[in-house]
């Protein structure tokens, strides 16, 4: 982890190559109606009356807390639901905050290739260095709660293809000369564009009134 990554969290953390793990799980269909409820509850409650102390502590919960707590209630949950669309927005989190640095370097080499509204509707400043995107990922975590949902959704499914693109043509630059640093690049990207497309379905079912 790097000395800018400390600045931003307190507690030892998951690496930034790991935050897609899975977490073992004795009972799937018990996880299962666990996942659902607690994000159904957790989300109505909480939008419901969205006080600033609750949805403050709600953002910085991994700060505090890490990833694990988290981890247990909602890794094991579908891509496409509720509880799986606030584990990815929770790791996403928790990437940025791990290492803005990185976070920062991709998400820049990606804004100067993709051709697409991506940057717009992620929006992050320009350029973004580590503190913008340690805001934009809290900004976006905060509409979770007491804003708009899918757009909430769509923002970061947006800075998912962003970051994507960048690790793609970084992984490229890599491929002759350090080709394992490439190939880790490249998984990265696959995983990010795969959270991106989940992200964007999550956002249309919730539009539906379908996400659960």
């Amino acid at each position: 982890m790097t000395d800018d990554a400390t600045r931003f969290h307190k507690p030892v953390r998951r690496p930034a190559e790991l935050f897609d793990r899975i977490f073992p799980a004795e009972d799937p269909a018990e996880v299962s109606r666990v996942a659902h409820t607690t994000a159904s509850a957790l989300l109505t409650r909480v939008r419901a009356d969205p006080d600033a102390g609750t949805v403050d502590r709600l953002v910085a919960f991994t700060d505090d807390h890490g990833i694990d707590d988290i981890a247990e209630l909602w890794s094991r949950a579908p891509a496409r639901s509720l509880p799986g669309a606030l584990w990815r927005l929770y790791l996403l989190q928790v990437m940025i905050h791990d290492d803005p640095r990185t976070a920062a370097f991709l998400y820049e080499r990606g804004r100067g290739e993709l051709a697409s509204a991506d940057v717009i509707v992620a929006g992050a400043p320009a350029p973004a260095g580590p503190e913008e995107l340690v805001a934009l990922i809290d900004t976006i975590m905060r509409g979770l709660f007491q804003g708009d949902f899918a757009v909430a959704l769509e923002r970061a499914a947006a800075f998912c293809r962003v970051v994507a693109s960048g690790s793609t043509h970084l992984a490229d630059d890599y491929e002759a000369t350090e080709p394992q640093r490439g190939s880790a690049l490249t998984t990265r990207a696959l995983r990010l564009a795969t959270y991106a497309e989940d992200l964007s379905a999550c956002a249309a079912l919730w539009r539906r009134d379908s996400l659960t």
